[in-house]
This record gives structure tokens, sequence and C-alpha cells, in this order.
């Protein structure tokens, strides 16, 4: 597999960034992606980017939490330490540890910026419909957090414009079709 022969580019650490629009299927597919990692014996974290986020307006002001709780500390050989965002209780809460992984997948909109250029081993764009994306969200969350969905997609539009993530991404996947492992 790709990840397991690349060189770590992260101090120590393999950086597998695995981004797309909300709904689309990233969670899905980085859980599965680390499980297949981990059969193999590999060491994997995954970070999700929804637990850095501060809330439905934090797309754009995560980046330097992601560098100073999570890159950074990887990139010189020490454990990560992020705050994890309460979204009930609008606030951050506790501290999570994230002991020198082999492969950290960050998962989430906006994690692969192209402040990753260079530094991930691998970037996945996963995209689906924008229908079936808002079905999936509104199922988790709630239809009373349509509106914010609806905020959440502008946001997201412009920020993978600006960052050109679709056209940087290493491999392009289609979340509106099952995984086969």
């Amino acid at each position: 597999m790709r990840v397991r022969s690349s060189v770590p580019r992260l101090g120590p650490v393999r950086l597998v960034c695995v981004d797309g629009p909300a709904g689309s299927g990233k969670t899905t597919l980085a859980s599965a992606l680390a499980a297949h990692l981990e059969r193999s014996g590999t060491r994997v974290t995954v970070v999700r980017m929804d637990d850095l986020y501060e809330g439905w307006t934090g797309l754009e002001g995560v980046w330097g939490r992601v560098e100073d709780q999570v890159l950074r500390p990887l990139a010189s050989g020490g454990a990560a330490r992020y705050q994890r965002y309460d979204w009930v209780a609008s606030g951050f809460a506790e501290w999570v540890d994230v002991p020198p992984p082999d492969v950290l997948v960050l998962e989430g909109c906006g994690s692969a910026r192209r402040d990753v250029d260079g530094r991930a081993a691998l970037v996945v764009w996963v995209e689906a419909p924008p229908d079936l994306r808002l079905e999936r969200g509104l199922a988790r969350d709630g239809e009373s957090l349509r509106e914010e969905w609806l905020r959440w997609r502008g946001l997201e539009a412009a920020h993978f414009e600006r960052e050109a993530t679709r056209d940087r991404a290493d491999v392009h996947v289609d979340g509106s079709l099952p995984l086969d492992e």
C-alpha cells in the first residue's frame, strides 16, 4: 500500500489527509483506511477535524490548533495533545492525548490545506452529490440544523476553491458508493 511504503514526512509519522465536503463519506473512509492499516500491524491514529473546529464557523480558524496541537508535536517526534470541541456545550472540553503513530489520518473538511503540501504522504478527496451529503448530515445532526448545514456548505465551497483541494488530491473517492476493502 502506498501509505506504508512512503517515506515519513511529518517527522517519523506518515500523514494522510482525508478531505472533502461535509457528508461525503470522509469519516467512513478514514475509519476503513485505519482498520486496513492496523491489520498489517501499522499504528494508526485518526484525528477528526470535527473535534478541532470551534463550532459551525470554525473552518477557517482551525488550522492554528491543528498545527500547534497536532502536527508540530508529532513532527518533532513527540506526542500530540489537542483540546476537543464539545458541539453540545459549544466550547472546548477535555484534552485528548495522541501518542506518536506510524500513520496519522487527519480527517475532515480543511484537513488537506496547502499547508500540508510536502508533509502528507497521501491526500484523499472524497465527494458525493450535494443532495446526498445534506441528507446524510441532517440524518446525523437533525433537521433543526439545516440552516447551519447550508451555511457550512458555503464556507467549505469557498475554502476548497481557494485551496484547490480537489485538484491537489492524490486520490479521488466517490463517497456515494459502498466501500470495498
